[in-house]
């Protein structure tokens, strides 16, 4: 058990770091058991610290202290100085000059199973320091507001570590006795120890170049271990995409001369920013048309970019402190995804996006885990690299967008760029930048800062012919939250557009203006308000939140035939496929109740109507046509239920799949055979589109259970020259009573077996499996040779793919997969806190299920509180989930 409860950290005790650190001077001398650091660092008290102490505390774990200097001088004693498990305290250091503190350490990267700090991945040491990792280094003063330049020198042996990298410019090297060699970097910028990086191991790497606007030379290198060199091209095409596109969208070019990019399999999370050697996870560089999807070449294209604008919103502008790292992130993934969206297809980014908010944010803001962008308090801080720091701040800079339009918001980020370069600063500078550059006043706005919850907005309408008037009455609230029982109203920016009965677009005029448009922004600030629209002869359907323009719930009466009305007209592409998953949605609910109540079901024929249409009318974005096409997913019915049902939900799911299957048999058949063709290696718009297409289509078509389809997957799974066809087809017939599924996975993993990521697909396939028994295939899995509990993509891809993604088995009734995920979050305590406490998020909800599964789940989550030495990571997100 633990000694007592983990110190809860509060955003409002905030103080000025007591002193700073102007430049660090690291020395490695490396091993995998025994790694040698000596930092110096150059020091003095900060003018602007209002502590009188003397003394100066460091942070530090898993450190073995073995000397300590003070300005070059005797090394200090026992009595000069105190060491306690998570710090180093000297006791007098000066107070008016700047002084040098030299210290020495060792550490055990080898033994370092949590990845945080430096570590060992398959042979290759690496680091990760983001968010506190730096101190599983050397002692520090290890917090991002405190920022210095760094020189590393890294002593190796060269046949063990023949390629020595860190942060910066390489400025020396040299060859050592004893078959050793050494290599200086000089990072020329101030930062904060959570970007410091060093890589060392066996590596070759690509090497390309690009040009700025201002016409440098910026040499572009990915390092990866031999066998994946000829996967490396189309990462690095990514990242000249992506500087690119920095400079003119945001007019932001690189600073150094040299970038770097290192996979690594072992990795906590997606990538790292540090500065000049960005650290990735394998996952997000490597790809060839054989091992990766269509979705992970646009991934990795995304993620190297997010990783590459970090350099100017993260890195030359960080955070003061860990509460404001949505600053950074929510920042960044915005502008990763208007990247994304600008290489690919806005529609489809959108919709994608909107997709994981709405299935896992909205459900993070309705549980007990539920905090603002910028919480106010953390016992861990790897535990709120959540979705509602990244992915919901990006929709509050999103609003920022939408108020102020592009070219007032590039205004507001140059104004912020020029006056916090260099600086570590707070969520309230950048919208403050924003008001100034603009003259607008963003104070109501600031409450989507603090505001914890998922906004819900009530639209009643009235149409008044007499008047020719259309009146929209907008009431917004949210819901309690944890330490926020009372909520403010927001500042919410709606965008709307009228729709006449005739499919064209009806003009857009509030009452008491001259400006009319096909489009409105209506600001929404009070708790009701109404919006009168006037010189409208017939009574036009609305069309609401366009382009989800805020990240709220929207509640208002459409009848069935208003939506499938709108799949067929509305010209906004966000809003008409949220019309056909509104439609899909309403009727599967109508059959979840008669599932629950005995009835038979039948399939409203509304549905297949409005599906036929789509399937019958022209498209030029085929990426988009097959979102049209698809249902919404078992996970977002859910969340539109008071209790959860996961049986009624997959039978009332796989009904309506089926029955759209055979009465649409014809025309899926005729889309899979006109877009079945090969176009392996081409990534263009149309090849994706096509292969997206054809591929829901066999989906839809497998759930028939007709030989001659079972015999087109079984046939395109082994002809496939892709893996976006291959896998596609692999999951027709593995989530399905297939006759050969055995043997195809069996041939699959033969086939791949020495390409980890492909085996990753391969465990999380099985493990989302709603075919009978998938839970004994998981346990059988577990023992499986390719499978590692200390690899994180490998727990993802079994561990987390059953209980994150497979609804129907780990909701089983008996309990067993809340047990044995307990079991494993157990084991992953001692080996990874980071990833257990991830893990646990499928508990977490345990109170929107029935009063069986609350009481089985709350009891896994209180074995897992008895776990002895139980992490603060997992302490903290088990202790909220019971509270």
């Amino acid at each position: 058990m633990r000694d007592a409860n983990p110190q809860t950290i509060y955003l409002k005790d905030y103080t000025v770091p007591e002193y700073l650190i102007d430049s660090v001077e690291l020395n490695f001398t490396l091993d995998d058991e025994n790694t040698q650091v000596i930092s110096r660092l150059t020091m003095r008290r900060n003018p602007a610290s209002q502590s009188v102490g003397k003394s100066l505390t460091l942070s530090g774990e898993n450190l073995k202290l073995l000397r300590v200097n003070l300005n070059d001088g005797d090394d200090l004693t026992a009595v000069d100085y105190q060491q306690t498990a998570d710090s180093l305290v000297i006791n007098e250091v000066p107070q008016d000059q700047r002084f040098v503190l030299t210290i020495e350490n060792q550490i055990n990267p080898k033994a370092n199973t949590a990845l945080e700090g430096l570590y060992l991945s398959n042979g290759m040491l690496c680091t990760q320091c983001e968010a506190e990792g730096f101190r599983k280094i050397t002692y520090y003063l290890d917090r991002p507001d405190v920022m210095a330049r760094f020189r590393t020198t890294i002593i190796a042996d060269k046949n063990r570590y023949p390629v020595l990298l860190s942060n910066g410019n390489k400025i020396g090297h040299g060859e050592l006795s004893e078959n050793r060699h050494w290599v200086t970097w000089e990072d020329p910028f101030d930062k904060p120890c959570y970007l410091f990086a060093l890589v060392a191991g066996q590596l070759h790497y690509v090497e390309g170049s690009f040009i700025t606007q201002s016409g440098r030379n910026i040499s572009l290198q990915i390092f990866v271990e031999p066998h994946d060199l000829d996967k490396c091209d189309h990462a690095l095409q990514s990242l000249k995409n992506a500087m690119r596109w920095d400079e003119d969208v945001y007019g932001r070019e690189y600073d150094l001369d040299l970038y770097m990019i290192v996979a690594v399999s072992h990795f906590n999370m997606g990538a790292m920013e540090n500065k000049g050697l960005n650290v990735f996870n394998t996952k997000y560089v490597l790809a060839r048309p054989d091992t990766a999807t269509d979705s992970d070449y646009e991934h990795i294209e995304g993620v190297i970019g997010h990783e590459y604008f970090h350099n100017w919103t993260g890195n030359r502008i960080t955070c003061r402190d860990w509460f404001q790292l949505s600053l950074k992130e929510g920042f960044t993934v915005f502008r990763d995804q208007e990247f994304t969206g600008d290489r690919t297809s806005k529609a489809v980014k959108r919709i994608e996006d909107v997709n994981m908010l709405r299935t896992r944010q909205f459900a993070e803001d309705a549980g007990p885990l539920a905090h603002p962008i910028r919480p106010d308090s953390y016992i861990e801080i790897n535990n709120f690299y959540t979705l509602t720091v990244y992915e919901k701040g990006a929709e509050i800079v999103r609003m920022i967008h939408t108020l102020l339009g592009t070219e007032d918001f590039r205004k507001g980020s140059d104004l912020y760029f020029q006056r916090h370069d260099g600086q570590a600063v707070t969520c309230d500078d950048f919208v403050k930048a924003m008001e100034d550059a603009n003259d607008v006043d963003l104070a109501q706005f600031r409450r989507w800062y603090s505001q914890a919850g998922t906004p819900v907005l009530k639209v009643q309408q009235h149409y008044e012919p007499t008047g020719q008037t259309l009146t929209l009455t907008i009431a917004q609230s949210c819901p309690p939250t944890p330490g926020q029982p009372i909520k403010e109203p927001l500042h919410i920016p709606v965008k709307v557009g009228l729709i006449n009965r005739d499919g064209s677009t009806a003009s857009c005029q509030l009452k008491g203006t001259d400006q009319a448009s096909d489009e409105l922004t209506l600001s929404v600030t009070e708790a009701e308000q109404s919006f009168t629209f006037e010189g409208l002869a017939q009574q036009p359907v609305v069309s609401l939140l366009r382009g989800f323009s805020a990240p709220v719930k929207l509640a208002m009466d459409y009848s069935l035939e208003e939506l499938a009305f709108l799949l067929s007209h509305d010209s906004d592409t966000f809003n008409r496929w949220e019309a056909g998953q509104q439609l899909a949605g309403a009727i599967i609910t109508g059959l979840i109740e008669d599932c629950q109540s005995g009835r038979d079901m039948r399939l409203d024929p509304i549905i297949v109507e409005a599906f036929r249409k789509v399937l019958e009318q022209p498209w030029d974005d085929l990426s988009y046509f097959s979102l049209l096409l698809d249902l919404p997913s078992e996970t977002y019915l859910a969340e539109q239920m008071q209790v959860v049902d996961v049986e009624a939900i997959h039978k009332a799911w796989e009904f309506v799949k089926r029955t759209l299957a055979q009465q649409l048999q014809p025309q899926f058949q005729a889309l899979y055979q006109t877009n079945h063709r090969d176009e392996s290696g081409q990534f263009d718009a149309g090849a994706i589109g096509r292969r997206r297409i054809k591929n829901i289509c066999l989906s839809y078509l497998s759930k028939l259970e007709n030989v001659d389809i079972q015999s087109w997957a079984e046939q395109q799974f082994k002809t496939a020259r892709n893996m976006t066809d291959q896998m596609a087809a692999l999951a027709t017939i593995v989530n399905n009573p297939h006759p050969a599924a055995k043997q195809c996975l069996v041939d699959f993993y033969q086939q791949w077996r020495d390409e980890a990521l492909v085996i990753d697909k391969w465990f999380a396939l099985q493990a989302s499996s709603p075919m009978p028994g998938t839970f004994a295939t998981v346990q059988a899995l577990m023992t499986h040779d390719a499978f590692d509990l200390k690899n994180p993509n490998r727990v993802r891809s079994l561990i987390g793919a059953f209980s994150q993604a497979n609804q129907l088995h780990f909701h089983a009734a008996n309990g067993q997969g809340y047990q044995f995920l307990a079991d494993q979050i157990i084991a992953l305590n001692t080996i990874n806190p980071q990833v257990a406490s991830r893990m646990l998020s499928a508990l977490t909800q345990w109170r929107r299920y029935d009063e069986s599964r609350q009481a089985l789940m709350r009891a896994q989550l209180e074995r897992i509180m008895g776990t002895e030495n139980i992490s603060k990571d997992v302490y903290e997100v088990a202790s909220k989930s019971l509270a």
